[in-house]
This record gives C-alpha cells, structure tokens and sequence, in this order.
C-alpha cells in the first residue's frame, strides 16, 4: 500500500447528527460529519453510510428515534458498524430501553445491570 491508498482510506467512524454536534465532533477530530436537518435526510444519509466501511456511527438518541426501522432492522443483521446514539445539546432523552445497553448485550452477549 502506497502513501496515495493511506489518505485516501476511509475513516473509522462517522457523525450523523444536528449542525451543532457534527461540529464539536468534528473539532474533536472526526473528519466524517453528516449534518442532518430532518428524519428524512437522516434515513437517506444512514442508508448510505450503512453501505460503507465505517467501524462506528454515532447519532444523537433524538435521530436514532426518528430512524429506529432502520438502525433496529441494520443492527439485527450485521455487529458492524456499531451505532452509537448519545444524547443531544439538549440532553438524553427518556426512553423505555437504553440503547447503550442494548448494544452491549448483542455485542458482547451480556447485559448490564444498574
């Protein structure tokens, strides 16, 4: 492999998240940041990051709300990419499941408890 094949490699992990996230993510060096305005644009951006060779994709929780089919019907068929959801400028949202937790148990095979 050449230096030409090493810049050109994919990063590891991507954002998809509101304009405010994407950039302290990306000020916090994850060059591959997808600003999304609607579920919509989410669902389309999800869809083609999910095709690509990304090791992780955070979220926000309120994206991965509006995209769960998706992220749900993805996580049951494959381990990779992971998708992480985290909580937004306006902190976590209330929720019956803990999506870190979820993860954690079909990663790994065991569930944590509080």
């Amino acid at each position: 492999m050449n230096s030409a094949d090493l810049t050109m490699s994919k990063s590891p992990i991507a954002i998809v998240a509101d304009s405010d996230t994407v950039t302290g993510f990306r000020l916090g060096g994850i060059t591959k940041g997808y600003p999304v305005k609607d579920a919509k644009e989410a669902e389309n951006t999800f869809k083609e990051l999910l095709k690509q060779d990304f090791s992780i994709i955070i979220t926000t929780e309120k994206i991965g709300d509006e995209v769960r089919e998706t992220i749900d019907k993805f996580a049951s068929a494959s381990a990779l990419p992971m998708i992480i959801e985290i909580p937004d400028k306006s902190g976590p949202s209330e929720r019956a499941t803990d999506p870190m937790r979820e993860l954690i148990k079909r990663v790994i095979g065991v569930e944590m408890v509080k």
